[in-house]
């Protein structure tokens, strides 16, 4: 298991104003939780955070957490349990922490990725139809996958994979419905158009009756179109 170390610093002041004065030095708050432990309140670096999970694909992967308590620092072994956004900037404005032990298996989600171009698509113009975009699964700490790749490459249209066709690592345990459809590769849908769609496209590409309006005669003009004779 790759090392991913995160420093932060103990919190000790709260207060909205407080947490205000955190953000401007681009900091934001987060709380680490443990069972049986008190909640540990502290302060992260944005631009830290946002490398860390930048580089690691979703939020279930371990993270060796370094708290710097003044000249003291502790180490913690965590999972990210919830990110907080801001709903007008989208930026980052808490963060829950998960402590853990290495040696007790817990319960995740993983992302599924589908690997490989299925044959009834670039063949037969079928769709990949992704049904299932995470799995849980149960392990030990050590023993999370980044992802699980799943091979399409053989799928012809109408073909699926449900979650008991995928292989996972020794020790990985997935916790989904075995018969659940992961992947499947479908005939595409053709658009229908509604009843009034019809009729206005068909109203649409109707000739237009042209109606031609009878000239008036100019004045002085004969019933033949000739010139009005002259009186001598």
């Amino acid at each position: 298991m790759e090392d991913v170390i995160l420093e932060v610093e103990k919190r000790v002041d709260t207060g909205t104003a407080k947490v205000a004065r955190l953000r401007k030095k681009a900091l934001f708050p987060a709380v680490v939780y443990g069972e049986g432990k008190d909640p540990l309140s502290v302060q992260v670096a944005a631009k830290d955070f946002l490398r860390l999970i930048g580089i690691h694909k979703g939020e279930s992967f371990v993270i060796n957490l370094k708290v710097k308590d003044g000249a003291r620092s502790e180490n913690k072994s965590v999972l990210i349990k919830q990110i907080q956004h801001d709903p007008v900037s989208d930026g980052i404005i808490h963060v829950d922490f998960h402590e853990i032990s290495l040696t007790k298996t817990i319960r995740v989600k993983v992302p599924l990725t589908a690997k490989g171009d299925a044959l009834g698509v670039k063949r037969d113009g079928g769709v990949l139809d992704h049904t299932m975009w995470d799995l849980e699964i149960e392990c030990l700490p050590t023993q999370i996958p980044e992802s699980v790749e799943v091979d399409v490459s053989d799928l012809k249209i109408g073909d699926s994979l449900h979650i008991k066709d995928i292989r996972l690592p020794q020790g990985v345990k997935v916790l989904n419905d075995p018969e659940s459809v992961v992947l499947a590769v479908v005939t595409p849908t053709k658009e229908v158009p509604a009843a009034g769609e019809e009729a206005a496209a068909g109203e649409a590409k109707a000739e237009p009756e042209v109606i031609k309006e009878k000239k008036e005669k100019p004045e002085g003009a004969s019933e033949a179109g000739g010139k009005k004779e002259e009186k001598k």
